[in-house]
């Protein structure tokens, strides 16, 4: 009898927690009650769901996604069965067509049960009936002038047009979208200035294609027919594969004649021909029209090279006295944004000129020679590589390696591996400064020659 007592409460037990479970894991339901099926990019598409369950209800999440990749989220509480209203926002990036987007709903109660239901939803670019160009000065409209194309031609106040540019409202759903300067060029939900810059005064045109956002006018800078891309109004940028002793060809640039020209890397045929100096390579060229040179670095992929265990790469210099094109108006001192490259002129070797009082000063030296243009290796993990007294010698009588003591203890007054002057330089003299290290990384030796 007790036997047949202890059966029949388990039974009425394992019961009980089946009803439980059933209960506890519930049913979230999800109803689409709007039109989703189109849209334009830069929308805030809105929607109306109703949910429900016969427990209580978390979270309702959005998700938009072009291709796999998840380009927007939207998350609504939902404590309550009802209808919610929420928007999500359909970025607008360029280069991009016309397409199918996919929308995802995901409805969760509290006891984490998901139901989840997909939409396709088509996406088409919005085709403006005008653009307006934003500047300093005042607003100027920009009318259609092709697909995507836009165009303000107006008697500018002046050919330095720094500027943004809108977009009217067109449906609903939409939003304002602005294009201004970004990291790598125009990008949108940006109001930063795009440094827009006529060759021409007077009367000009100011052009944008919202596909692709391409727009003019600029000051545009070609190395051998190629494109420099331009970082700011200053400074333009390329990387190119370059053979030593090939002819670099420089236009766009007016008064290149009056630009200095860093021999460690070019010799001059004529105000724009130059032949390349180093080994041959990957090199970055940044134009600065301000102080009217070209910095060169060497690279290593995409990023600026380091040195490597076998004598490759580069050496980069970071310190006080120097500077190019000259130490007033551009000094290095220990801001690493302005490490020097040397030049790899072969056989692991590296060379940097500096003329006395121009690009070097002349009775005060305190830099030394890293293996990287930052405090950090390539990966930005642990401290880099950087010459001491340790791993750079000299038998030059003109410059000295700093030992990492006093002067009051009878050390030299430099910090290891850091550099001073055992004498005065001659002002408009020329100094080549070599660091070989084909005898190991840790063996350096450093020359300095005093050219006639």
């Amino acid at each position: 009898m007790k036997k047949y007592i202890y059966l029949l409460m388990t039974l009425m037990i394992l019961n009980s927690c089946s009803k439980d479970d059933v209960q506890i894991s519930g049913n979230p339901v999800i109803e689409l009650r709007s039109d989703l099926s189109s849209a334009m990019f830069g929308d805030s598409l809105q929607f109306t769901v109703s949910v429900n369950d016969e427990v209580p209800l978390s979270t309702f999440k959005a998700k938009l996604y072009f291709g796999e990749e998840l380009v927007s989220e939207t998350v609504i509480r939902t404590k309550n069965n009802g209808d919610y209203t929420g928007k999500i926002y359909i970025p607008f990036y360029k280069n991009i067509p016309d397409e199918t987007a996919t929308l995802e709903f995901i409805l969760q109660n509290v006891n984490l049960t998901i139901t989840k239901k997909t939409y396709d939803v088509q996406l088409m670019r919005p085709d403006y009936p005008y653009l307006i160009l934003v500047t300093r000065n005042g607003m100027y409209p920009m009318e259609k002038t092709g697909n995507y194309q836009y165009a303000a031609t107006e008697v500018f106040p002046s050919t330095d047009l720094p500027s943004y540019i809108k977009t009217p409202v067109i449906s609903d759903w939409g939003n304002e979208i602005t294009f201004g300067w970004g990291e790598d060029g125009i990008t949108q939900s940006s109001t930063a200035d795009i440094p827009f810059v006529s060759s021409i005064t007077g009367k000009f045109s100011v052009t944008f294609n919202t596909l692709t956002y391409e727009a003019s006018p600029f000051f545009e800078i070609l190395i051998n027919s190629q494109k420099m891309a331009m970082i700011d109004k200053q400074n333009f940028r390329i990387d190119l594969d370059l053979t030593q002793g090939e002819n670099i060809t420089v236009t766009g640039i007016d008064n290149i004649a009056d630009w200095w020209i860093d021999v460690d890397f070019f010799t001059k045929i004529n105000d724009n021909e130059f032949t390349f100096v180093p080994i041959t390579g990957k090199y970055r060229i940044i134009a600065n029209t301000s102080l009217k040179y070209f910095k060169v670095e060497a690279m290593l992929g995409d990023k600026p090279a380091q040195l490597q265990p076998d004598g490759t790469g580069a050496i980069w210099i970071i310190g006080d006295g120097i500077g190019k094109p000259s130490i007033t108006s551009n000094h290095v001192g220990w801001t690493t944004e302005k490490a020097i490259c040397m030049s790899p002129i072969g056989n692991k070797k590296y060379q940097v000129t500096f003329v006395a009082d121009e690009t070097v000063n002349a009775t005060s030296i305190n830099f030394k020679f890293f293996y990287q243009n930052n405090w950090k290796d390539a990966e930005g993990i642990v401290d880099g590589g950087e010459y001491t007294n340790a791993t750079l010698t000299t038998s030059s009588n003109i410059v000295f390696v700093g030992d990492g003591a006093t002067l009051d203890y009878e050390g030299n007054g430099r910090d290891s591996g850091n550099l001073g002057l055992l004498q005065p330089l001659e002002v408009g003299a020329t100094y080549v400064f070599v660091v070989d290290v084909s005898a190991g990384i840790d063996a350096a030796v450093l020359t300095v020659t005093k050219q006639p």
